[in-house]
């Protein structure tokens, strides 16, 4: 008896369980027909941001649909290989004119495509620059006259000029004026980076003066580059006791310097490229240099080593070899001979003391802003200010080493600042060097539009190493920068706008440090 009480008990039990589960299945199926047309969350958030409702974005959660949907070229690769073919990272490159992209910002404030093309359609931007006069171009040319003699031989179709012949270097050159080095949607730019990626060189010699080896290197279109040889690994930090002036000039530091320069909308530094140079075939080989050529070797582990004559690390100990001949290096745009465009060259009143003891009167005096102020060219105009644009470049990218600019001598002190020579940037990740900052936080002064640009940069939809880090990825030599290097930027940039803020805060109106260039146009 007492068995089969026990079985009944056990029946029924899982009878009862049964029908609660079948009880649970219809309230659930009659729920989902009452109401056929009701949001349920993917689906609600899709409508929201304009997502069609068999987007493959509803397969996910909504916080990692957007992230997935980046561009691609933001992500990283190796430290010594990119995962893309070469020839389409040269000619996609995010940005740049005559690539379209499609961007969309969703309700996360998350842009959705290239964020470098949504930053530079941002009305920050699009602020127009003065009429350029025939006064403010660095060239007058005639476009019917033949630059080259072949090209006189050559009879052009009606609707073509003399300057369609032109080489993209030489279209580089005639594009320069008082305003700016280039425009911001330079048609020549992807065409110019792709030439100094792949263009054949046929000379390479050493560049005189200079403290460490670089090559000056000629294409066949008569265009000159100056080339940077790789002498750092990617991951590798400058030890903390090595002074400014004798650390390593890093070719991965002058490329990703052009696109820092790029997408502060300072536009100051010439294009830079990554390439993959063959030293056999496209330096020992073809060099005349005498002196360069004397310095080649093969290494013990069978690699084409050389050297060159130069102040620092130009010895067999400090040999620059390739693996077993290809060695990376950065290409940057060489500006116009002085002879055609004269450039002055400026001591800039900021310039560390180069010794190791001695301190420079800006780190002695804390007024010694006002000093400055009095003194020509920066009591007028807006040279204190460019000069202050440069600071905030050399800051984030750690740069200590600017002790002179140039500035081209025809435009007088009314023009832009060249950021010439960035190789000693990005050197460290984990120090911040505050003392770069010093005419900034000195004179409590920053263009406007500086400040505007740097506070949007701080923002997630435009973080500036997500920018920074998609522009690269586009380089030959991509990934040009470690991780850390880029989380760096971030941090440094937020240092910068304390720095402001605390002006700010000490000013009776904020006109005192924030000094307006834009006007109605923002």
């Amino acid at each position: 008896m007492r068995c089969w009480l026990q079985r009944l008990f056990q029946r029924k039990f899982k009878v009862s369980l049964l029908f609660l589960l079948l009880l649970a299945l219809l309230v659930h199926v009659a729920m989902d027909l009452a109401l056929p047309t009701a949001c349920r969350p993917r689906v609600c958030d899709a409508k929201a941001s304009g997502v069609p409702s068999g987007s493959p974005m509803l397969a996910g959660p909504r916080k990692l649909s957007l992230r997935i949907l980046q561009d691609f070229s933001s992500s990283n690769g190796s430290l010594e290989k990119s995962s893309q073919p070469q020839g389409v990272r040269l000619q996609a490159r995010a940005g740049d004119p005559g690539v379209q992209h499609q961007t969309r910002e969703g309700n996360t404030g998350q842009i959705q495509g290239s964020k470098l093309a949504a930053l530079f359609e941002h009305p920050l931007y699009n602020i127009p620059v003065p009429e350029v006069t025939e006064k403010d171009k660095l060239f007058v040319i005639n476009p019917m006259e033949n630059w080259f003699p072949q090209a006189a031989e050559t009879l052009l179709p009606t609707e073509k000029t003399a300057y369609d012949t032109y080489p993209t270097w030489l279209k580089f050159h005639v594009g320069i004026n008082r305003y700016e080095l280039y425009p911001r949607r330079d048609p020549l730019m992807p065409t110019l980076l792709q030439d100094l990626a792949t263009q054949r060189i046929v000379s390479s010699v050493q560049k005189s003066g200079g403290t460490q080896l670089k090559l000056i290197m000629t294409f066949p279109n008569y265009g000159q580059a100056l080339f940077k040889p790789m002498k750092q690994t990617r991951d590798q930090e400058t030890p903390i006791d090595f002074f400014y002036f004798s650390d390593f000039e890093r070719h991965n530091a002058e490329i990703a310097a052009f696109h820092l320069d790029r997408i502060l909308d300072f536009r100051r530094i010439p294009p830079v490229s990554g390439r993959l140079v063959n030293i056999t075939k496209e330096i020992r080989d073809i060099t005349t240099d005498k002196k360069l050529a004397k310095t080649f070797f093969i290494s013990p582990a069978g690699n084409v080593c050389f050297y060159g004559e130069c102040s620092y690390y130009c010895s067999t100990e400090h040999a620059l070899c390739g693996k077993p001949d290809r060695l990376e290096g950065s290409m940057a745009t060489l500006l116009p001979d002085k002879t055609l465009a004269k450039r002055r060259s400026w001591r800039s009143p900021w310039r560390r003391s180069y010794h190791k003891s001695k301190k420079a009167e800006w780190e002695l005096n804390p007024n010694y802003c006002a000093q400055v102020r009095e003194t020509p060219p920066y009591n007028r105009g807006h040279r204190l200010l460019d000069l202050i644009d440069m600071t905030i470049l050399d800051f984030l990218m750690g740069n200590m080493d600017r002790h002179h600019y140039e500035t081209f001598e025809k435009f007088g002190n009314d023009t832009f600042l060249l950021h010439l020579d960035n190789g000693r940037g990005f050197g460290t990740h984990s120090r911040d060097e505050l003392s770069i900052l010093a005419p900034l936080w000195q004179c409590c002064s920053i263009k406007k539009s500086t400040y505007l640009r740097l506070q949007l940069l701080a923002t997630q939809p435009y973080r500036l190493s997500d920018l920074l880090r998609e522009a690269l990825a586009t380089d030959p030599l991509a990934p040009v920068l470690a991780e850390p290097h880029l989380r760096a930027l971030d941090r440094r940039l937020g240092k910068v706008l304390v720095a402001v803020g605390r002006c700010l805060a000490g000013a009776a109106h904020p006109d005192e440090v924030l000094v307006d260039d834009v006007g109605s146009q923002v």
